[in-house]
């Protein structure tokens, strides 16, 4: 079997540089390069990151039985529009109302138009409405028809929400 020169005459050469260094001189690097002392890196710590541990997902005593207390949805300008002339039925557009046939809802800030005053549409007890569509309901106003029908109108800011919303 065959045996290792050892030493103090023992020559090695640096992988790094080239340079002859005492082989007793010579230091292995991290990334297993024979170096001499004067050559030799410690390795930077950003090279091991450190492990980070996964964020918690859970909630500690989530409350998912609560909602979210009922608001006022400002509406686009004259998102009412009138039914055929001598009508009482409105038609509101909220896109994406999330309503049901049966809610009350009140309405504020409304213009008059199309022989609907804007005081009998935005009534303190509200207007029970009907889910035409995920978009669309109507209402039958409380007082007044249409006079040309199919007019849109309401003005700008108008909004619908709760009965129990304050102004």
């Amino acid at each position: 079997m065959p045996k290792f020169a050892s030493g103090k005459n023992a020559y090695g050469i640096s992988d790094r540089s080239g340079q002859r260094y005492k082989l007793r001189d010579m230091k292995f690097e991290w990334n297993n390069l024979l170096v001499g002392r004067d050559e030799w890196e410690k390795k930077h710590p950003q090279l091991e990151p450190r492990r980070v541990a996964a964020d918690s997902e859970a909630l500690r005593e989530a409350r998912p039985d609560r909602t979210e207390k009922a608001v006022k949805v400002l509406l686009k300008k004259d998102a009412f529009q009138s039914g055929s002339s001598g009508d009482a039925v409105v038609t509101v557009a909220e896109p994406g109302h999330g309503r049901s046939s049966g809610d009350t809802v009140r309405f504020r800030g409304v213009v008059g138009f199309d022989g609907l005053t804007g005081s009998v549409i935005s009534q303190d007890v509200g207007y029970t409405i009907t889910k035409v569509d995920s978009d669309t309901y109507t209402f039958s106003a409380a007082s007044g028809t249409a006079t040309v029908g199919s007019v849109f109108g309401g003005g700008f800011p108008a909004s619908a929400g709760p009965v129990t919303v304050e102004a």
